[in-house]
């Protein structure tokens, strides 16, 4: 190991990178939305109530314990997006990162806004729909801080997803990403995560997310592990980041001492849930599920954005329709459900995903050429 005086210790490579797109984690995407799903489905209560005609606990009574441990899919999807995010922006102008990430994000997102408040608008279904004003401000995606209420219930993921963007712009990509950067990033944010949790200062918390940041930052680490194994710092950092972020989430999500919870998540299996991304994460790093290599992987990944995006209020729409209109039993109405989101997600990724981001992405990358100003003519 070469080391810098005033500096980080530059580690020499003993395992470069490998090539390639990187398909089991496209496979782990569809897992953490499918958690997610489960969730929403089986393992809550609020709106899925009324598209059940009862409580989801009496519908899989002993499934709906088992799905309420799939919110934590959430951070699955954030341990992978700091993983993804790193690497996608390692050696990219800062032009080209925001270019990605706008043309990723916004034009399935835009027309899963749309098409959730067309839907709610129908009669027969009894959900409703957001105020048009509402409609409008949704599709900036800055709804949550302005307190308007949201068309889609997933975007709260997506707000922490954009700050966690322009933290790693502002500080890695801008400057331009290096290991060093990189390790100074990581350590920084969790150390100041954890001084505004002590600090109780609201405008810091929305900035710095204590309670996400640890899983973004497990990701980033696991890519400088996926760099070089043999990284003692990109060890620890994930280290770090599983010990605080497990922290969180049980903090947030264990609800044994309650008596009036949907379903009781215990300690030990949120703890387990959050491993598992880690581990799922770091193995696909270190290579293990490079076999892992099919096809259909990437189809999957391809339709989990889309997926996520209508999974929720759609899915109640289908729930109800199929459940409570046609009599279809809960075992059959599950899958069936799950099926007509993922179909609807295919038909998003063609039609809108592949035909609109590649264009968006080349209007936002292309260079505006200024044409020369032609003095006029002084006729006097």
């Amino acid at each position: 190991m070469n080391t810098t005086q005033g500096s980080l210790p530059v580690a020499t490579p003993k395992a470069a990178p490998r090539g390639g797109r990187l398909r089991a984690l496209d496979g782990l995407r569809l897992i953490a939305a499918l958690m997610v799903a489960c969730y929403h489905y089986g393992g809550r209560g609020g709106d899925i109530t009324r598209a059940w005609g009862t409580s989801a606990s009496t519908v899989f009574p002993t499934l709906h314990t088992p799905f309420a441990y799939g919110c934590l899919g959430v951070q699955v999807f954030f341990v992978i997006s700091g993983f993804v995010i790193c690497m996608s922006g390692w050696g990219r102008p800062l032009r080209s990162f925001f270019a990605s990430r706008v043309a990723r994000l916004m034009p399935a997102y835009w027309v899963a806004v749309l098409l959730v408040t067309a839907v709610f608008a129908l009669p027969v279904v009894v959900y409703d729909a957001v105020s048009p004003s509402d409609v409008l401000v949704n599709l900036t995606l800055l709804q949550q801080p302005l307190g308007v209420d949201r068309v889609l219930g997933v975007d709260w993921t997506l707000w922490a997803e954009v700050r966690f963007y322009a933290l790693f712009a502002l500080c890695v990509v801008l400057p331009g990403a290096n290991r060093r950067r990189v390790i100074l990033f990581c350590a920084g944010w969790i150390l100041a995560a954890a001084i505004t949790q002590g600090a109780h200062q609201p405008l810091l918390d929305i900035v710095l997310m204590p309670e996400y940041a640890p899983f973004f930052v497990g990701g980033v680490g696991l890519y400088l592990v996926h760099r070089d194994r043999r990284d003692p710092y990109a060890w620890g950092i994930t280290a770090v980041s599983f010990l605080i972020g497990q922290h969180y989430a049980v903090r947030s999500l264990w609800n044994v001492s309650d008596p009036n919870a949907f379903a009781h998540r215990t300690s030990y299996g949120i703890i387990a849930v959050v491993a598992f991304g880690f581990l799922a994460v770091g193995a696909i790093a270190l290579g293990w599920l490079d076999r892992v290599n099919r096809g259909w992987l990437t189809v999957a990944g391809a339709l989990t954005y889309p997926f996520y995006l209508v999974h929720e209020h759609l899915g109640w729409v289908v729930v109800a329709a199929l459940h409570r209109r046609l009599g279809v039993p809960s075992y059959a109405t599950f899958p069936l459900t799950i099926a007509a989101m993922l179909l609807l997600a295919y038909a998003l990724n063609k039609l809108v995903e592949e035909r609109v981001t590649p264009r968006l992405r080349k209007a936002l990358t292309t260079p505006r050429v200024t044409p020369p100003v032609t003095p006029p003519v002084n006729s006097g």
